[in-house]
């Protein structure tokens, strides 16, 4: 879809599935089926270490290298944002922490979900992300 070398290919993927769709519905229902397959994340994480700053929900992420690739896990106590941190979990899981700390926040427009979703859904997004690049920064 992008072709850009600059996003990793699992997040490209992510971003086809949501250009697919026109219609906010179909990407809400979308961001909700991404939220159902986020695995299950450990209570011993839910720790303030983990816990995504500026957000209106409790998100909680965390991050180890496995095989020189970040592998995240996620939890959210809103499904809506909880599926916003799970399209972040797929597509950068499996990335490098060079790959993911490069990432420009520019990709999430590509999903559409900065027209249908409220601002402060949009900045914690944002905020997720950024989490999950300073973590991947302190697994370098």
């Amino acid at each position: 879809m992008t072709g850009s070398a600059t996003i990793p290919a699992s997040l490209d993927k992510v971003l086809q599935r949501f250009a697919k769709y026109t219609d906010p519905k179909r990407k809400y229902e979308l961001l909700l089926w991404f939220a159902n397959r986020l695995g299950a994340f450990p209570e011993a994480g839910k720790i303030e270490a983990n816990k995504v700053p500026g957000c209106a929900s409790q998100v909680f992420i965390t991050a180890e290298i496995v095989d020189g690739a970040v592998v995240y896990q996620a939890d959210s106590d809103s499904q809506l944002t909880k599926g916003l941190a799970a399209v972040l979990v797929e597509g950068l899981s499996g990335a490098t922490p060079d790959e993911i700390v490069q990432l420009k926040p520019d990709f999430i427009t590509m999903t559409g979900l900065n027209v249908s979703l409220t601002p402060s859904r949009v900045n914690g997004f944002y905020n997720i992300l950024k989490v999950m690049q300073q973590k991947a920064l302190g697994l370098m």
